[in-house]
């Protein structure tokens, strides 16, 4: 009998949530994702190789890093943790999605401290102002959220593919023709033939499969209802929420969201859940903001640093 014991679930691990500066108990933006048994880095503020040894995570496993934008709470980790990469014997690959001008800044910064990196780090550099697919393989694709900040910046759409139906073993274990290397194509939805002609329909051989989850990174940004559409019926949402709402003067002059207007998007949007972030050193106290947040959306919360969160 087949046993899949593979945990293909969606984690969360959020690194860091706070706005500008580090402080002593909360580290800048920086997130990392596992979906499908990949690693996908979303920011990289600063101190985000710390943050990511206390999350005990896996530095070979992370091939793709997704920056927002050149603000240096979201960047200023990324030319260090390449440089641990190097120490620790990376050789394979690592793709860099960020906005034009990352390679430059990145290629200077190593070319005048003579790090000699050792592998390939390959940028992909972002310009647009719609949204494009930037990633996919066989079981995930990742697209671009424009975003309305002081400087060019995107958010990141993840998606997981539909996935393969269940084997129903117990069904299976009555027909002696249906042998293991039968199954990927009984998983892809493919009926069953059997000797004397009789078609064993692909329901009754296999159970539903759990649903595709998504997840959508809303970094630096004004309040945009332009990436509603984007964004609809998404499992969670990250959107930052630096103000409250009586700042929303000070909110859109610094190009950023108020708690309020974050919520009114994952209204509008319908999403499962939304994780507020991002969040200006003025408020001691974070828990005003899900109380601003959830009058409008109830699912509102906070971010835990370094806890691990399934989606």
């Amino acid at each position: 009998m087949l046993q899949e014991t593979i945990d293909l679930s969606t984690y969360l691990t959020i690194l860091g949530f706070n706005s500008a500066i580090p402080t002593i108990n909360t580290s800048p933006t920086a997130q990392l994702l596992e979906m499908e048994e990949r690693l996908f880095l979303i920011d990289c503020g600063e101190g985000t190789q710390v943050q990511l040894r206390k999350a005990k995570a896996r530095f070979s496993k992370i091939n793709h890093i997704f920056i927002s934008h050149l603000h240096g709470d979201h960047c200023f980790g990324l030319p260090g943790l390449i440089a641990s990469f190097r120490l620790l014997g990376r050789d394979n690959p690592l793709h860099v999605y960020g906005p034009k001008g990352i390679k430059k800044m990145m290629e200077t910064i190593f070319q005048i401290t003579e790090t000699h990196r050792g592998f390939e780090v390959v940028y992909h550099e972002l310009d647009k102002d719609y949204s494009e697919k930037i990633y996919e393989d066989n079981r995930v694709e990742v697209y671009t959220i424009p975003l309305d900040h002081r400087i060019y910046c995107n958010g990141y759409l993840f998606k997981e593919k539909p996935k393969d139906r269940h084997l129903n073993m117990k069904e299976i274990a009555k027909y002696s023709e249906i042998e293991s290397c039968d199954y990927h194509n009984i998983k892809a939805g493919k009926d069953f033939v059997l000797s004397d002609g009789y078609v064993l329909k692909n329901e009754v051989l296999t159970l539903e499969p759990a649903p595709s989850v998504s997840y959508a990174f809303c970094s630096d940004t004004r309040y945009l209802e332009s990436v509603i559409p984007i964004i609809k019926n998404v499992t969670v949402l990250y959107h930052e929420s630096t103000f409250l709402h009586d700042l929303k003067e000070m909110a859109d002059y610094t190009g950023h969201t108020t708690a309020l207007e974050a919520a009114t998007i994952a209204q509008k949007a319908q999403v499962g859940k939304l994780i507020l972030g991002h969040f200006s050193n003025r408020y001691a106290d974070l828990t005003v903001f899900t109380d601003e947040a959830r009058n409008i959306f109830p699912n509102s919360f906070l971010p835990k640093a370094l806890e691990s969160v399934k989606i």
